[in-house]
């Protein structure tokens, strides 16, 4: 018999739960930091004008202050360098493309990360690399930015249970490191090979880790934004070359 209008159905309707995890990431190749620069910013604010005839022949690059701009800083915590938490999330939520039972848009709405910045061991180091701009013609140019041989990281990601598992987030954050990683020029964009990672729990026993909070936290990242070494050769030299530039303009 057909139900009357009267008659209501419950509709079960169970709560989400979300719980806590905190992971660690080790970098397994080297990482690259490229925050856009307040000078940047404040063009975007205000917009920017013409050079005059002055500044057009002035010294275009600084490396170092733009080295030290190019990091994302932390005013107080265990390290004076972070890393953008976001960046952790996009590529777990890019990974999710290639793992099977997982969409891209699910996993933007199951995984949330707080926060801003977490802190980022690892020793900064001064590189120049040769980039190609975004203007139609690709325009060759120097970018100085912050380079970490050895880095890694501690995150905490809330998941949706039952959606999601503690393995299946750990399994995301694994595969991210190896197909996604973060920082510029990382595996995900194809042609560079930076920024990818290996995943330990934090409770894991692992030597690198070790070392990287006792001998890469606040103390020695301080020194080396101050006074920062070279990541290669090719840097130093062109160092070298703009230092002797300097002094030669100002004489």
């Amino acid at each position: 018999m057909a139900k009357s209008k009267s008659e209501v159905t419950d509709v079960n309707v169970e709560a989400l739960k979300t719980i806590v995890i905190k992971l660690r990431i080790i970098g397994q190749t080297a990482l690259f930091q490229n925050r856009m620069a307040n000078k940047v910013k404040q063009g975007l604010l205000v917009g920017t004008k013409k050079k005059t005839r002055a500044e057009r022949v002035e010294i275009k690059h600084d490396p170092v202050r733009e080295f030290r701009n190019s990091m994302e800083l932390m005013p107080a915590g265990p390290t004076a360098v972070g890393l953008r938490v976001v960046a952790v999330k996009a590529a777990m939520c890019t990974a999710a493309l290639e793992t099977a039972g997982l969409t891209k848009s699910s996993t933007q709405r199951l995984l949330f990360m707080p926060g801003d910045l977490t802190a980022l061991y690892g020793t900064p180091q001064l590189r120049l690399d040769v980039v190609r701009s975004a203007d139609m013609n690709r325009t060759p140019d120097i970018r100085s930015r912050a380079y970490f041989p050895r880095w890694g990281a501690e995150v905490e990601i809330r998941y949706i249970v039952p959606q999601l598992s503690a393995r299946s987030v750990s399994t995301l954050l694994y595969n991210a490191g190896i197909l996604v990683g973060v920082g510029d020029f990382r595996q995900e964009k194809g042609k560079g090979a930076f920024g990818s990672f290996r995943v330990i729990t934090d409770d894991q026993e692992d030597a690198e880790w070790d070392d990287l909070v006792k001998n890469h936290g606040r103390e020695a990242q301080l020194v080396a934004i101050e006074r920062p070494e070279y990541a290669d050769r090719d840097t130093g030299d062109l160092m070298d070359f703009f230092e002797q530039e300097v002094g030669r303009r100002a004489a």
